[in-house]
């Protein structure tokens, strides 16, 4: 059994917890809290782990194995370099941090320190993304990714309102970019590697953060279009364009229906058994890589993580949006 902290006591966090309790490998002895009340109130929900409410205590327990971190976007690294440097084992809500810069510092971290590092990028890790990989070949050359995760965000009615909660203060390192652009982005470099180069545009908001926008992305021979949003909604597919076919996948960020249609008029139904929900996969491949004693993934690598991340970044200076934690 791997005994888990986590960092976070929102319904992602819990959300997890519920997930990598179907492992059946996962054991919850702690949970962080800014506040104690708060803390025991979450915790309560999972038996009796022990409540902190400093980081660094939580980083010094010998009751915990590994920690997930699904704090706020700002604080990804600091306290993943802080729990690695105190030799437990990380699974990081995406995005990994705020910028390039604080990926490299984490990666070096986990090397430092012989631990386990991962993004917690779930649909890489689904059944129907190997599905996408296994069956790519068939559409022939591929000339356009696309993708589109477009979701109305309940938190901008607060906004419209006057109130500016922490999806869309730039406080945070938040943003339409870095909550969804990331699942279009990520699949996209884990299939096709990092572009040459990037295009971005933003609506940008009254806070300083991004809305919604678009990024398109150059390969030698293909392009990849990507669209994301917080404050409308979309219902169109991501498709991979190739020149023998179009792969058709329902929702990139978390895929259960993937197809060919061919240009003969057929289609191909790609669909592997998922029936989980969708958080279970990141945790087991978690689990999965810190019993075999691997201390990286070989699909939620530090190299993408890092691309994901300069690509991200590239896209903000485009637009216009800096962090707190960005580098001169």
């Amino acid at each position: 059994m791997i005994r888990f902290g986590t960092i976070g006591t929102n319904w992602i966090t819990e959300r997890f917890i519920q997930a990598a309790l179907e492992t059946e490998q996962f054991v919850l002895t702690a949970v962080y809290s800014r506040t104690e009340e708060k803390g025991k109130e979450f915790a309560a929900k999972f038996g009796d782990p022990k409540v902190f409410t400093e980081v660094k205590a939580l980083a010094e327990s010998a009751d915990v194995d590994a920690v997930y971190i699904a704090s706020p976007n700002s604080l990804h690294a600091e306290q993943a370099i802080l729990l690695m440097d105190h030799g437990k084992h990380v699974l990081c809500e995406k995005p990994m941090a705020s910028n390039a810069a604080e990926v490299r510092r984490m990666i070096e971290a986990a090397r430092r320190n012989g631990v386990l590092l991962m993004e917690a990028l779930k649909s890489t890790l689904m059944p129907n993304f190997r599905a996408v990989q296994d069956n790519l070949y068939k559409i022939g050359r591929v000339r356009r990714y696309f993708s589109s995760y477009c979701q109305y965000s309940s938190r901008y009615d607060a906004f419209k309102e006057g109130k500016v909660l922490n999806a869309f203060n730039p406080a945070f390192s938040n943003g339409s970019l870095m909550d969804l652009g990331v699942y279009c982005i990520y699949p996209m470099v884990t299939l096709f590697g990092k572009p040459e180069s990037v295009q971005a545009s933003a609506v940008m908001l009254p806070s300083g953060v991004d809305g919604e926008g678009s990024l398109i992305a150059r390969y030698p021979d293909m392009d990849g279009v990507i669209m994301y949003s917080k404050i409308t909604d979309s219902y169109v597919p991501t498709e991979i364009q190739g020149e023998n076919g179009t792969m058709v996948i329902d929702k990139i960020n978390q895929p259960y229906d993937v197809k060919i249609l061919y240009r003969d008029g057929t289609t191909e139904e790609l669909s592997r058994s998922q029936p989980q929900e969708s958080m279970y996969y990141e945790a087991l491949e978690f689990i999965e890589l810190l019993q075999s004693g691997r201390r990286e993934s070989e699909i939620n690598t530090h190299a993408r993580s890092l691309a994901v991340a300069e690509l991200m970044e590239e896209a903000r200076r485009q637009f216009g949006l800096r962090y707190a934690a960005d580098q001169d």
